[in-house]
C-alpha cells in the first residue's frame, strides 16, 4: 500500500506543476469576474487550496522513515 501512496505523492507534484503552468492558467484568463475577482485568480487559489489538501491527506497516509537509532553519549 505504501508503494501506491508514493506513486500518489508523485502524481500529485506533476498535477500541481502542470495546473500552474501558464498555458493551462492562461485558458481560465476570462473577463469575467466572482464576487469581484478574477476568475484566473479564483482559479489559481482553488488548485492551490487543493494541492494543500491533498498533500495533508497524503502525508497522513505515507509510511513513517525508520527513526533514527539513539546516539550514545559516550560516542565523541
Amino acid at each position: 500500500m505504501g508503494g501506491k501512496l508514493i506513486s500518489g505523492a508523485l502524481f500529485l507534484t506533476i498535477l500541481g506543476t502542470l495546473l500552474l503552468l501558464p498555458p493551462l492558467a492562461n485558458v481560465f484568463q476570462l473577463q469575467r469576474r466572482f464576487f469581484g475577482l478574477p476568475a484566473e485568480l479564483i482559479y489559481l487559489f482553488a488548485c492551490w487550496g487543493v494541492l494543500i489538501a491533498a498533500a495533508f491527506w497524503l502525508s497522513r497516509r505515507l509510511p513513517r522513515e525508520a527513526e533514527a537509532e539513539p546516539r550514545n553519549e559516550d560516542d565523541t
